[in-house]
Formats: C-alpha cells, sequence, structure tokens
C-alpha cells in the first residue's frame, strides 16, 4: 500500500498531465479551426507540422543524450520500414483527415464524430486480441452508434463531406492507435520514450502524406497569394507564424498524449476524453457559435454514456487481473506491458522502479 503522500503526489501527478493535455488538444483543435477559416490548404498545414515536430523532437532527444551522458535508441532501416511505416501511415491519414475535415464542418460536429474512434479501437483490439470479448460491448456499440445518429439528425450545420472525412479518420484512428501499441510494446524496439516515438514516425509521416498533398494542393499553393505569390513581405511572416505555432501546438500535443499514456494509462486518457469533448463542445457552442437542438444535445449524453460504459467495463475486468499482475517481476513486466492498454493496478506494482525510466 502507498503511504498517503506518495498517493497525494501520484493524484497531482495525474491532475498535472491531464491538464497539459488538454491545454494542447483542446487549444490545436480551436486553432486549427481559426486557421482554416483564411488558409485552406490543411495538408501543407499538416506537413509542416510534421516538420516542426521532427524538430522539434531531435533536438530534446540531443538534449536528453547530453544531459543524460546515454546514447538515444536509433533503429535499423529493417525495423523502421517494416515496423514502424505502418503505424505512420495510419497516424499521417487520421490526422490529415481530421485537419482537412475543418474546411467543411464545424468543431462540435468534428468533436462528436471523432469520438467515435473508442468503436473502431475497440475493434481492431478485438481483431489484435489486445482485449477480451465480452457481452456488454454490444450495448457499447449501440449506445455510441445511437448517440452519433442522434447527434447528427436534422442538424442545421450538418456538412456530408466534412462528415465522412472525420468518419474515415476516426476508422484509421482505430487502426493507428492498435499499431502504436503494437509498436511500443515491443522492448526491443526501445520505443516506450514519447520523444522517440514522435521523432521516428514523422519522416515516414511526411512521406506518407505528401503525394496526396501534391495531388490535391500542390498547384493552387503555388498560385495562392498567401504564400508563393505574396506581394508583400508582412502577409508571408504572418503565414509562416501562424503555422509555426500550429506545428508547436501540435508537438505538445503529441508528446502531452504519448506522456500522459506512459505515465499513468491509457484508462486515465480514456476518462479525461471524456471530460475533454464536453469542455470542447461547450466552448464551441460559447466562443464559435455552434448551434445545437436538444436531440442534438441528448445524442451526445447517449455517445457518453456509452464511452463511460467502455471505460467502466475495463476497470471492473482488469480488477480480476491485478493480483496476477502484481507478481510479475519488473522484467516480465517490460516485456509484456502494453502501454496502451496499461491498467492502473499493474502500474502500482512496479511504479516505482520505473519511476526515472520515460523522462530520465
Amino acid at each position: 500500500m502507498a503511504c498517503p503522500v506518495q498517493f497525494l503526489c501520484r493524484a497531482v501527478r495525474t491532475v498535472g498531465l491531464v491538464l497539459f493535455y488538454y491545454v494542447f488538444s483542446i487549444g490545436i483543435t480551436f486553432y486549427n479551426k481559426w486557421l482554416m477559416k483564411g488558409f485552406h490548404f490543411p495538408l501543407f498545414m499538416t506537413l509542416v507540422h510534421l516538420t516542426i515536430i521532427f524538430c522539434l523532437s531531435a533536438f530534446t532527444r540531443c538534449a536528453l543524450q547530453y544531459c543524460s551522458g546515454k546514447p538515444r535508441v536509433m533503429l535499423n532501416w529493417s525495423d523502421y520500414l517494416y515496423k514502424v511505416a505502418p503505424t505512420a501511415l495510419a497516424t499521417v491519414l487520421d490526422i490529415g483527415l481530421s485537419n482537412w475535415s475543418f474546411l467543411f464542418i464545424t468543431i462540435s460536429l468534428y468533436t462528436m464524430t471523432k469520438s467515435t474512434a473508442v468503436l473502431f479501437i475497440l475493434l481492431f483490439s478485438l481483431v489484435f486480441k489486445l482485449e477480451e470479448p465480452n457481452p456488454f460491448l454490444i450495448v457499447v456499440v449501440l449506445l455510441i452508434s445511437g448517440g452519433l445518429f442522434m447527434f447528427t439528425y436534422e442538424s442545421t450545420q450538418f456538412n456530408l463531406e466534412g462528415f465522412i472525412m472525420v468518419l474515415l479518420a476516426s476508422f484509421i484512428g482505430g487502426i493507428r492507435w492498435t499499431l502504436t501499441q503494437v509498436l511500443m510494446q515491443k522492448a526491443e524496439l526501445g520505443l516506450q520514450n514519447p520523444i522517440d516515438t514522435m521523432y521516428h514516425l514523422q519522416p515516414l509521416m511526411f512521406l506518407g502524406l505528401f503525394p496526396l498533398f501534391l495531388y490535391n494542393e500542390g498547384l493552387s499553393l503555388c498560385t495562392s497569394e498567401k504564400l508563393f505569390r505574396v506581394s508583400e513581405l508582412g502577409p508571408l511572416l504572418y503565414s509562416l507564424t501562424t503555422l509555426a505555432v500550429g506545428g508547436a501546438l501540435a508537438f505538445g500535443l503529441g508528446f502531452s498524449e504519448f506522456l500522459l499514456v506512459s505515465r499513468t494509462s491509457s484508462l486515465t486518457l480514456s476518462i479525461a476524453g471524456i471530460f475533454k469533448e464536453v469542455c470542447t463542445l461547450l466552448l464551441a457552442a460559447r466562443i464559435m457559435g455552434d448551434r445545437m437542438t436538444l436531440v442534438n444535445w441528448l445524442g451526445f449524453v447517449v455517445c457518453l454514456s456509452g464511452i463511460s460504459l467502455h471505460v467502466g467495463l475495463k476497470t471492473y475486468y482488469s480488477k480480476g487481473k491485478a493480483h496476477s499482475a502484481r507478481q510479475l517481476s519488473y522484467k516480465e513486466g517490460a516485456e509484456m506491458e502494453l502501454p496502451l492498454l496499461r491498467r492502473e493496478e499493474e502500474e502500482e506494482a512496479y511504479e516505482e522502479e520505473e519511476e526515472q525510466e520515460i523522462l530520465h
């Protein structure tokens, strides 16, 4: 049993990590929506973000290596292309489609549709046998699907094209996080640190999105007065600055998301995500003027009920495994560790020993 001081420190740390995640997650959602009102090149914006994330990750890796005196992990080409590439491709398609959808839909519809990623994560977790099937999952699927239908039913700000983009992004997001879990659980790769994971993902993400950018935005961007045909220095600096700020927010989001999962659990991230969606919808209605009917709000509540049930079921079924998890040694636990599905009870068994591992 942890003493009260340790419990309090752990609680304060968790709340701090959640708030840190909220700042970047909610901030980049509103920032990208605002930027897309005047800058209609979401794929180019995503490429700039990937470049900034890679540069910041490389700089952070160098700083960590200098401070610790230990070399950072560097994958060989075989592992990089065969094990990292699928995760990178799924991640960039998820992010690219999500940013693209901001040209068509409101933040409230985006937030609601994106929350269905839980369904697809659950689906692919069952396919890859990372989640154990149980009959209550049918109720979870019906609640989330029914809530999404009610939210989009007779919506005054509904856009089919943007809705399909976000739904497709949610589907790919299910593949993305399942592959990310498989990638991070491989101890031999050494990608448990979020900075190392982000560093290795960005180049392949850039290469995967670049052909789609050339096809959809290449010519129009070259003839746009926002960048290449700009007549004055002021607008060019403004465009570059706004893109750079978005890139910094994207880096903060990726780092805070991986950090929250690594230092707590995917269960904490799921619970935090529920309240984050509530905050996002309330801010969208307040700041952006998104209009939502009573049926839309009821649909949102139904969907959140399904997500909450899923989180509750994960908590309940993990309790039965807590005793056996505590008997694992740290080495055994490291080999079997599933960073995106790690249970709260498992962490208590070796949390003190891994305290310095991830952020040293």
